[in-house]
């Protein structure tokens, strides 16, 4: 599925354009944080273009390193052609959408928690002390708890996290967790790592949610929240639940992003 989908997508892309037999070119487009393909360049965008040989018996990644693509397939008007590209610009109709899931290795995933309503009795003690010392909202704090495990402290992933924040035992060690299972100990450690990527990411929490998802790594290849469909849906999760975490403390309203302004 993962390889028919991205050879679906690039192979419209690819053909769409005229060019010299055996070889066409696809843009990788850079605007805001998100990367987008497009027959052509997209106005506003930083555009990169890419030959595709039409022999090839792979289709190269265009989106960077991993090989997994997610989004949907619009067909525009530009400059007198009809242009394919997977941004929704002024003007473009909806040709087709397309998900995969993250290639193997891949940390990026869901989460344990489902949407659901607040739950501000859990572990009070623990979260309010870790928002006083590191400075991450409260509201922040638990609705990444919620979407990663639920507040289930003995929670094991199927990709190795562990505890309450779901910390990777290599991000356990690095903020000096001893007991990973210890609700204290990583509702503690997963502030002071949000706090560490909000630096990163001037509390940008977007790309903050994304960092803690995939990895660091993942959100510089794509340059912003990398398309994955896993990263997408828990991106969108984690705003959901923000809002209601600030609601039921108390705390002004946030408007709930448009989940579909982090997709390619």
């Amino acid at each position: 599925m993962s390889r028919f989908h991205a050879t679906v997508v690039v192979a419209v892309l690819a053909l769409s354009v005229a060019a010299p037999a055996q070889a066409r070119k696809v843009y990788r487009c850079v605007r805001d944080g998100t990367v987008s393909l497009s027959t052509a360049p997209e106005p506003g965008s930083r555009c990169k273009a890419r030959e595709i040989d039409d022999n090839a018996v792979a289709v190269p990644n265009l989106w960077g390193s991993g090989g997994a693509v997610s989004g949907t397939l619009y067909q525009r008007e530009q400059d007198g052609k009809t242009v394919y590209g997977t941004r929704k610009l002024p003007g473009s109709i909806k040709v087709l959408a397309f998900t995969v899931p993250a290639p193997p290795g891949e940390p990026a995933h869901t989460g344990l928690g489902q949407v659901g309503p607040a739950q501000i009795d859990r572990y009070p003690k623990q979260f309010r002390a870790a928002a006083r010392a590191t400075g991450v909202d409260e509201a922040w704090l638990r609705a990444i708890a919620h979407a990663e495990s639920g507040f289930d402290a003995n929670a094991v992933s199927p990709k190795g996290a562990q505890g309450v924040m779901q910390l990777m035992p290599a991000t356990s060690r690095e903020y000096g967790v001893v007991d990973p299972f210890s609700s204290g100990q990583s509702i503690d450690a997963g502030a002071r790592h949000l706090r560490a990527l909000m630096r990163r990411y001037h509390d940008d929490l977007t790309l903050v949610a994304a960092a803690y998802n995939a990895g660091i790594g993942a959100v510089a290849r794509y340059g912003g929240v990398p398309p994955y469909a896993e990263t997408q849906a828990y991106v969108a999760k984690v705003q959901v639940l923000h809002a209601r975490y600030r609601n039921a403390l108390g705390m002004k309203p946030l408007a709930v992003p448009n989940a579909s302004a982090a997709l390619p």
